[in-house]
């Protein structure tokens, strides 16, 4: 409900206006509309509608449907451009859902009322195209389901991260500190609690390069994160193999390191449903054009061994878009990675990146496959003052443009940014509210409310 009410403050739209309609690709070939009323009361009612497109993708949608009742009536909606006109009804995509590829969905609502009865239309048109598919309700999650169970093995699809079903899905988790030097944080017990306790879906596996990570001991750092992405696995997480480069900013200095990395990992972890391959955390001092011809060799390298994995590249100005050396999102806008099931890291702390960043985030959301694999609720240096209103104003934002997460950092590091409080992981207890920090209690409040993965 808190969701629901964060959607319709900020995303409704008053109707009785003309929608603004744009240039339109080719009408889809072929559609399917679920048509849900999620719920109703007297005089009133709330209806989900999923629009899936079976046919060829499209890059800007028009929803058109009569209600089939006179006395029915839109008052609001969110997550696109509603209005009626006597009895005929159009939803008009907006910025961050207006691309459909095949086989995506988007997911719209809104509140209406009524008067004598309440059918449910049955007459759908995708930019004038019949929806042919049926409107049945879709099938409940199951509730004792992990998200890997629930999810299956995860693709790009449009500019979402989506589930076996096609659906765009938001995942939520924790990044592991340095493994060189916090291994004890990750055992057993912590990683029980993460996925009962903590509800985590993901785990980011922060196995640094340089400063003792693995250009000491390569056999050994791989093997530890092998081991973390099996722990994650047995817990129902996904697991998020990031080869943590920082210094020095250029991922090319790594390149050969990072290539045979990912040519074991990928051999190693290829049938796994759960694993997501991050090439490079934190870009710097170095232009967009070099992070993508190092991305444009270790690619191909995890493809020849995991075809299907999402990969993830980092961005200029420590994965902020370029936003943190001056520049923005068009420069992969206009020159993407040659590579697909692909998506673009996007790294912020909360209270030094604040409404130009969102800005950037809200504007990219709609054209590039963003994953959010690092943040903070404090400021960039990992330490200071929680900042507990920027924190909440972008995590409510990741929520309305499903982009999944994953927060800096469950570990008792002696630094605010840390979910646990120091001298946490020589315990057993990783989820009372006695040894979570003011970032750590935030973080779980947020991580262990429900997920809505779809399933149809």
């Amino acid at each position: 409900m808190k969701r629901l009410l964060a959607l319709l403050a900020t995303c409704a739209t008053v109707l009785g206006l003309t929608a603004a309609i744009g240039p339109q690709a080719a009408a889809a070939a072929g559609c399917k509309v679920d048509y849900t009323v999620a719920s109703q009361w007297t005089g009133g009612f709330q209806a989900a509608v999923k629009i899936t497109n079976l046919g060829a993708p499209v890059t800007g949608w028009t929803l058109g449907f009569a209600m089939p009742d006179a006395g029915q009536k839109i008052a609001q909606g969110w997550n696109a451009t509603w209005s009626q006109s006597g009895s005929s009804v159009t939803a008009v995509g907006v910025d961050w859902n207006r691309t459909l590829a095949t086989g995506a969905a988007a997911d719209v609502g809104f509140t209406g009322s009524f008067t004598g009865a309440n059918p449910k239309p049955t007459a759908f048109t995708l930019n004038g195209v019949a929806c042919t598919g049926a409107t049945e309700e879709p099938p409940p999650v199951p509730a004792d389901g992990t998200p890997v169970d629930i999810n299956g093995p995860l693709h790009v699809c449009g500019v979402n991260l989506c589930n076996q079903y096609n659906r765009p899905v938001q995942l939520r988790g924790m990044s592991t500190h340095g493994i060189q030097w916090f291994s004890e944080c990750y055992n057993a017990a912590s990683l029980d609690a993460l996925a009962k306790d903590w509800k985590s879906d993901l785990l980011r596996i922060a196995m640094y390069v340089q400063e003792d990570g693995y250009e000491t001991d390569p056999a050994g750092f791989t093997s530890r994160v092998n081991n973390l992405v099996d722990m994650a696995e047995a817990r129902g997480m996904y697991a998020l193999i990031d080869f943590h480069t920082l210094t020095p900013g250029d991922p090319n200095f790594n390149l050969a390191r990072a290539k045979t990395f990912f040519a074991s990992v990928a051999a190693r972890n290829a049938d796994k449903k759960n694993v997501i391959y991050e090439i490079a955390n934190e870009p710097n001092g170095v232009s967009w054009s070099a992070i993508k011809n190092y991305a444009e060799q270790v690619i191909p390298v995890i493809r020849a061994a995991d075809p299907d994995a999402v990969v993830i590249v980092g961005t200029r100005g420590w994965s902020s878009l370029g936003v943190s050396d001056g520049s923005n999102e068009s420069e992969v806008v206009n020159n993407p990675v040659n590579a697909t099931n692909l998506m673009y890291a996007f790294h912020f702390y909360a209270a030094s990146h604040k409404d130009n960043y969102r800005t950037t985030v809200s504007r990219a959301a709609s054209q590039l496959p963003l994953f959010v694999t690092e943040f903070g609720t404090v400021s960039a240096t990992g330490g200071g003052a929680m900042d507990s209103a920027s924190t909440t104003a972008w995590l409510n934002l990741l929520d309305q443009l499903k982009i999944s997460y994953a927060n800096w950092t469950y570990s008792d590091a002696p630094e605010s940014s840390a979910a646990l409080r120091p001298g946490t992981c020589a315990g057993s207890d990783y989820s009372s509210s006695g040894v979570l920090t003011e970032s750590g209690a935030l973080l779980k409040n947020r991580i262990s409310s429900p997920d809505s993965f779809p399933t149809s």
